[in-house]
C-alpha cells in the first residue's frame, strides 16, 4: 500500500493550498494520520495530527491557520492551509500510524510560499 500526496505548489504569501494524500489500498488499524514538514537544512517536524475520534493536534506555528481532517472510508488525510507565511515552505509528507506501530509515509510534495 503506497500513500498518494497531492496539491503542494508554489503560492504567495497570504495565500491558501488544500494538500491531499489517499492510500492506494486498504490499511488495517490506521489510529493516526498526519502531515509533517521538512525544509531544507533541518529536521523533519510534526504539523498536524488526527486521531480516529476526531482528537486533532497542531504544531504551534500553524495553530488557526492549519486544519487537518480525514476520510477514514477513503484512508484518506487532507490538510488545509491559509495564510501561509514564506517559513512553511517544506517538502510536506503524509503519514499514517496503525495500532500495531506501523507507520506509512507518503512520497511528499513541495510547498513554496514567496514573500
Amino acid at each position: 500500500v503506497q500513500l498518494q500526496a497531492s496539491g503542494g505548489g508554489l503560492v504567495q504569501a497570504g495565500e491558501s493550498l488544500r494538500l491531499s494524500c489517499e492510500a492506494s489500498g486498504k490499511i488495517v488499524g490506521v489510529n493516526v494520520r498526519g502531515w509533517y514538514r521538512q525544509a531544507p537544512g533541518k529536521e523533519r517536524e510534526m504539523v498536524a495530527t488526527i486521531l480516529n475520534n476526531g482528537l486533532t493536534n497542531y504544531e504551534d506555528s500553524v495553530k488557526g491557520r492549519f486544519s487537518i481532517s480525514r476520510d477514514i472510508r477513503k484512508n484518506a488525510v487532507y490538510l488545509q492551509m491559509n495564510s501561509l507565511k514564506p517559513e512553511d515552505t517544506a517538502v510536506y509528507f503524509c503519514s499514517q500510524k496503525t495500532a500495531y506501530g506501523r507507520v506509512y509515509w507518503g512520497q511528499g510534495t513541495q510547498v513554496t510560499v514567496s514573500s
